[in-house]
């Protein structure tokens, strides 16, 4: 752990605090922590997909081969899945450097600290969540 961290708010703090204190200056450096500490995360396991995939020998073996070419098609998913995270994380970022974090894109209501707490990238409130996945149903999307 380093310096930054010990300085901020436990989640357990985030939770019981005042409703007053959303968004605070602490609040804010604790949710940029961790979304920073994400980034670093996913920035490493980039990093050790592009060694591993160049690591690899090529294998004489048909059925070998085969199933190192599905390993590696499945990785290349999941990193494109975190390309994609590292995206929202850059742009949760922007909205902390703005003032706009925190805040439902949609409705300007607080989206909460235990939703951010699951969701560090979240854009929506819950309600507005789940109206925009009930809309989306309604029309086949």
């Amino acid at each position: 752990m380093n310096a930054i961290a010990n300085t901020l708010p436990t989640e357990q703090e985030l939770l019981a605090a005042s409703p007053d204190d959303y968004m605070s200056p602490e609040q804010l450096a604790f949710f940029r922590h961790r979304l920073e500490e994400e980034m670093r995360q996913l920035l490493d396991n980039a990093q050790e997909t592009t060694s591993h995939l160049q690591e690899n020998e090529a294998t004489p073996d048909p059925s070998d081969r085969a199933s190192v070419e599905e390993e590696h098609t499945l990785e290349l998913r999941v990193r494109d899945r975190e390309r994609k995270l590292l995206k929202k994380i850059e742009e949760a970022i922007a909205r902390i450097d703005t003032g706009d974090y925190g805040w439902c894109e949609e409705t300007g209501e607080p989206i909460g600290i235990g939703r951010l707490l699951a969701r560090p990238t979240a854009t929506l409130s819950l309600e507005a969540q789940e109206r925009r996945e009930k809309l989306k149903k309604m029309h086949g999307g």
